[in-house]
């Protein structure tokens, strides 16, 4: 699973946290989230049981309203600056989204309703679908004026749930406009699709960016460095592979990398290289069958002693 779509009309809510998750490098399985969050399918999900499925998942998902929309998008873009994913309803409260980044003017969201669900939205796309209008609304939010008068406040409403991690958490994609324009393309569909896999990967042989790294490396100067001798390596071992298909590999590995800002401490190259040609391998032996050689299987044994009895 990856940055794919919902498979029905009514879970947004649990592929929504599930996306929300990912951004913080958290795995989870969205049917395990429609589980925790009692998702039904004629009401879909809540934000209470949505918010006790991000609480299993090491995080908090605190309800923030505003009223004014200046107020609702400073507050937002805060988040995002910090480095939290902000869930939201929109469309009449009817469908979950997360807002997972920031630049220029332009919110990247994740849509699971949507084929890519990538998306790239202004700020007056995102505020027509966001804003909600209840002329019963008594929630006071932070930033109200102690002013005993409510008539005159305004009825839109603009609810956001920031995804922030109980724990420390080092790891956060940085899912820039542009970033999200490449994963829209035709071409990086696989990408997105395999995304968990890749940030799994990705983790396993990277390292949070850290002051205390002496000389560490991008994945993209790792790659550079190593890029020829890996392609040669695998397309001999696999004749039937293309020189290309395995640097498509590499460069979405490197995309998912940069994504998350994880580097290669200097001391960990040699393994980081032996892990790189072993994910290379494996998704080669899985595009193109082995020679029988190495793929033959074992002769059968006596379920006695493990011997082949002989025979006169």
């Amino acid at each position: 699973m990856g940055l794919d779509r919902q498979p029905n009309d009514f879970s947004c809510g649990p592929w929504a946290l599930k996306h929300a998750l990912s951004v913080l490098g958290i795995i989870a399985d969205p049917a395990r989230i429609a589980r925790l969050a009692e998702t039904h399918w004629w009401s879909g999900t809540d934000e209470v049981h949505l918010a006790r499925a991000a609480r299993a998942h090491g995080c908090d998902m605190p309800l923030l309203r505003r009223r004014d929309p200046n107020a609702a998008r400073k507050l937002m873009v805060k988040h995002l600056q910090e480095g939290y994913p902000v869930l939201t309803c929109v469309d009449s409260w009817e469908h979950w989204i997360v807002v997972v980044g920031h630049s220029r003017g332009r919110f990247v969201a994740l849509d699971s309703v949507r084929d890519p669900v990538v998306i790239v939205l202004s700020w007056r796309e995102l505020e027509e679908r966001w804003v909600y209008d209840d002329d019963d609304d008594e929630y006071d939010d932070d930033d109200d004026d102690d002013d005993d008068d409510h008539d005159d406040r305004p009825t839109t409403i603009y609810d956001m749930f920031p995804l922030r991690p109980r724990f420390r958490r080092e790891v956060r994609a940085d899912f820039s406009p542009a970033r999200a324009r490449a994963l829209r393309r035709p071409e990086n569909k696989d990408l997105a699709l395999y995304w968990d896999s890749y940030v799994e990967d990705v983790q396993e042989i990277c390292r949070p960016r850290s002051p205390h790294h002496v000389e560490p490396l991008s994945m993209g100067e790792f790659l550079r460095r190593n890029r020829d001798a890996l392609v040669a390596r695998v397309v001999y071992w696999h004749g039937g592979v293309e020189r290309d298909d395995v640097r498509r590999i590499m460069r979405n590995l490197r995309f998912v990398a940069d994504t998350y800002g994880m580097v290669i401490p200097a001391a960990a190259t040699r393994r980081a290289l032996a892990d790189v040609a072993i994910l290379l391998t494996l998704w080669a032996a899985g595009k193109v069958p082995l020679d029988p050689l190495y793929a033959r299987k074992p002769k059968r044994r006596s379920p006695s002693d493990g011997t082949t009895k002989k025979t006169h």
